[in-house]
């Protein structure tokens, strides 16, 4: 059985996505989700999906070690961000090389970095008028939205689309292909 591990900290409609597929998966199970806002509704639908979860602080994540043994512990195959907004530590990227997946809401590494993310991004996406955007799953390094990219899925821009629009086809993008390149992506690791 090979076994993931998501990291969110908002609404978590992308980590229930991943759940529910998932759950109809043979071979893979979601072993846990790691949180780091108390008020995130991602906690509430892991709730209700009977699904563990770890409410973290920045001490236990970048500095005493506590994520680290936690995720030891429960060793997973791989470590997803699903709309997670901390950088991944060292000790993390060492510990899990190669295991630990992000997803972005634009075609890096056009608006990639720190502080894109979200609306933001399709703020800049809307105000430089570009013809389209997409999603980018990608491989995370010590960089905000650095690591090598896995896959892309790109949709239009309409004239008259808004932020909150464009914000609905990502949103889309990102249901249908994020967990079907998880599966992939794992598959491909543990045979090779």
């Amino acid at each position: 059985m090979k076994t993931i591990v998501i990291f969110a900290s908002g609404n978590g409609t992308n980590a229930a996505r991943i759940a529910e597929y998932f759950s109809n998966t043979q071979g893979i199970a979601l072993r846990a989700i790691f949180c780091n806002q108390p008020g995130a509704y991602v906690l509430e639908r892991a709730k209700q999906a009977g699904i563990p979860t770890v409410l973290f602080t920045r001490e236990a994540l970048y500095h005493n070690g506590e994520v680290l043994q936690k995720l030891q512990g429960l060793s997973p195959d791989l470590i997803v961000l699903a709309g997670f907004m901390w950088l991944i530590p060292d000790p993390l990227l060492k510990a899990f090389p190669h295991r630990i997946l992000n997803i972005h809401p634009a075609l890096l590494p056009a608006y990639g970095g720190k502080g894109m993310y979200g609306m933001h991004v399709h703020n800049a996406v809307i105000a430089n008028k570009e013809k389209e955007s997409g999603i980018t799953i990608h491989l995370v390094n010590e960089k905000y939205d650095a690591g090598d990219i896995l896959f892309q899925a790109k949709c239009s821009v309409a004239p008259e689309d808004t932020p909150e629009s464009l914000a609905q086809k990502i949103h889309a993008l990102e249901y249908k292909n994020f967990p079907e390149v998880i599966e992939s992506y794992l598959r491909q690791v543990s045979n090779s």
